[in-house]
């Protein structure tokens, strides 16, 4: 595959966005998600900044996307964090890619603090982020039910280097 590069993801990519995601959802590891959500409904869950795909060629292999973890003011420099990479471009490099420009454009904007929930199944998943600084704090047990099974979590975060700064 040519190199990507990182673009704002914008709401006409939202089909190859939606397609990367479903993918997700089918292997049952990446989210307690079942269906893709409209553009409306995930355009209304996520933040605005740092909305990003890889784009190669004419396609999109990968996004990344931040989420509040909270509407109290106290936890507005606190983000979840998305990424999918689509299956066919898997283990090329574009996770890191796009985990590395979250981090980036996420620190830009003040964030502090990045969080992800994953399931102990992926540890592709959470390689990337250790990867990347994220550290286990630990470990969310029956948290969710999906498919009327009880599942797990390792809840990560990564804490800005400019911290205590201003």
């Amino acid at each position: 595959m040519k190199k990507g590069y990182i673009d704002e993801m914008r709401k006409s990519d939202w089909n190859q966005v939606a397609d990367i995601y479903r993918e997700g959802i089918a292997t049952g590891n990446a989210t307690f998600q079942k269906d893709v959500p409209s553009w409306e409904e995930w355009d209304a869950n996520h933040i605005e900044a740092g909305r990003i795909v890889v784009r190669s060629e004419d396609s999109i292999v990968g996004w990344a996307a931040m989420s509040p973890v909270s509407s109290r003011c106290v936890y507005r420099g606190v983000a979840e964090v998305s990424v999918y990479v689509s299956t066919r471009h898997a283990g090329q490099g574009i996770g890191s890619q796009l985990l590395g420009a979250l981090i980036e454009a996420s620190e830009q904007e003040g964030y502090w603090t990045l969080q992800s929930g994953i399931f102990p199944e992926n540890r592709a998943s959470i390689k990337l982020h250790e990867k990347h600084g994220f550290r286990i704090v630990g470990h969310r047990e029956k948290i969710g039910k999906m498919d009327g099974i009880w599942r797990d979590t390792v809840l990560l975060e990564r804490r800005s280097k400019f911290i205590g700064i201003g």
